[in-house]
């Protein structure tokens, strides 16, 4: 009998073989969107690459069992301390190959985690989004997305700011400076090496500039299918800390490092296609959108405040949620409208799109993603119509809408009570990330923090 001919090896893997490398660097997603990884030694590497069942390796789920400061939550069923940690299994998701231009060149994979039967792991952010997506692609569509941060960039190091214990970051540069081509020039090297270094890492980046404030820039990364988008995104955010080290500049993607200037913004800029055509056009239309664009827009209007800790997932992101610091508080509409929680960019048949203006930079891209693909997506499966017209200037025409919760935990009782995100992204997931929220909830308020020390240490 003859033998069935072996699969084809994967061109990621047969790169890797004819490179002569002799590691492999890999890392998955924590809840907090904090990247996870190690590097394999090139034969444990061919091995975990191997089709499953054989393939995958090892990876300590306390990676989902624990905060970003490796404090391990008390509050979690799926795993913690009753569960004694075991190792999860870890997939390499070979489409994500790529070289660290600024390591080497190492060979630098992304991987998820998988039950022991192979299928998704329901606490993954990555296999989140993954689910949302599949069910997109059941509905006729593939979702398209690009994403923006803004970031401050601080002149200290690990060990600088750690001395510091956390207070009087120096900036990178000083005042109230967007759009600065004065301040690109005299950051320059920083500049050019994000740009070119994040090229050749496979996450293009369309623009980046200076913001308003000092040491602040802002980021487009290249349009493209969404979950692409949401590794290039991550993927940024860790390569950006990585590239500033080598120039003495910490980057960071607090939503709000200063009280009194502009918060750091994530937003996600969608559109849905058949692999052909963007379906939120609509050249009939007077706005150009399309009664698809319409219902999407309708479901983000509707539930996404549901989803609340999925974009606003720490303490510091309510800090952002102020009026008169461009951060939309309302769930709001409006027509290129950057006051708007939800701007509608309708043109050409290219550009159309909505951009979600809400999350903030300190969002892990995976769940941010999920969120608002899957309210966009509920609105489309239940044929909402958009019942509120756009607003104008800020908030005009909204007086009476509810504006979002202040604080994390009002955001995480909404979610857990909420059905829409029970039956996108399932009871497991809901009620877990839920117990880390609660979890961050409760570390600030054991806090005793320096607002509290200046106001009352003396007066009171």
């Amino acid at each position: 009998m003859a033998s069935h001919s072996q699969a084809p090896l994967h061109p990621a893997l047969a790169a890797l073989q004819t490179s002569g490398a002799a590691k492999v660097k890999v890392a998955v997603a924590d809840i907090d969107g904090v990247l996870r990884g190690k590097y394999l030694h090139i034969d444990k590497f061919m091995g975990a690459a191997e089709p499953y069942p054989a393939g995958g390796f090892g990876f300590c789920d306390v990676v989902l069992g624990w905060d970003m400061l490796d404090v391990c939550y008390d509050n979690t069923t799926v795993t913690g301390w009753q569960h004694g940690f075991p190792d999860a299994l870890a997939r390499l998701d070979l489409n994500t190959a790529r070289n660290v231009p600024w390591d080497d060149k190492v060979p630098f994979f992304l991987g998820e985690f998988v039950l022991a039967d192979g299928s998704p792991h329901p606490l993954c952010p990555r296999q989140t989004l993954k689910k949302v997506l599949k069910r997109a692609e059941k509905m006729g569509f593939q979702v398209m997305t690009g994403m923006e941060f803004e970031w401050f960039n601080f002149l200290e190091t690990p060990q600088t700011w750690a001395d510091k214990k956390g207070v009087g970051a120096t900036p990178l540069t000083p005042g109230m400076f967007g759009y600065s081509l004065l301040r690109m020039n005299q950051n320059r090297p920083f500049f050019n090496a994000l740009m070119d270094e994040m090229l050749a890492f496979g996450v293009p980046i369309e623009g980046l500039h200076t913001e308003t404030g000092p040491g602040v820039f802002e980021v487009a990364i290249g349009f493209s299918e969404a979950l692409a988008q949401a590794d290039r995104a991550i993927l940024f955010k860790t390569g950006a800390k990585e590239i500033g080290a080598r120039f003495g500049i910490m980057p960071s993607f607090m939503a709000k490092p200063h009280q009194n200037m502009p918060g750091c913004s994530g937003h996600i800029h969608q559109s849905l296609s058949d692999g052909k055509t963007n379906l939120f056009f609509d050249a009939t239309n007077p706005r150009k959108m399309s009664p698809l664009f319409e219902s999407y827009l309708a479901g983000q209007v509707a539930c996404l405040m549901e989803f609340g800790p999925m974009i606003w997932p720490t303490i510091n992101s309510y800090k952002r949620l102020v009026d008169g610091f461009w951060a939309p508080v309302k769930p709001t509409w409006g027509l290129d409208n950057r006051t708007a929680s939800f701007r509608v960019i309708a043109g050409s048949p290219k550009a159309t799109r909505l951009e979600t203006r809400c999350p903030g930079a300190d969002v892990n891209p995976y769940l941010a993603m999920a969120a608002v693909i899957a309210a966009g997506l509920d609105g489309v499966e239940k044929g909402l119509k958009l019942t509120a017209p756009p607003i104008t200037g800020t908030n005009g025409g909204a007086e009476h809408i509810a504006r979002a919760p202040r604080t994390l935990i009002e955001t995480t009782r909404n979610f857990q009570q909420s059905t829409v995100a029970r039956d996108w992204l399932g009871d497991t997931f809901v009620d877990h990330f839920a117990a880390t929220r609660e979890w961050e909830w409760r570390q600030w308020l054991d806090a005793v923090t320096d607002w509290e020390m200046k106001r009352y240490f003396e007066i009171i």
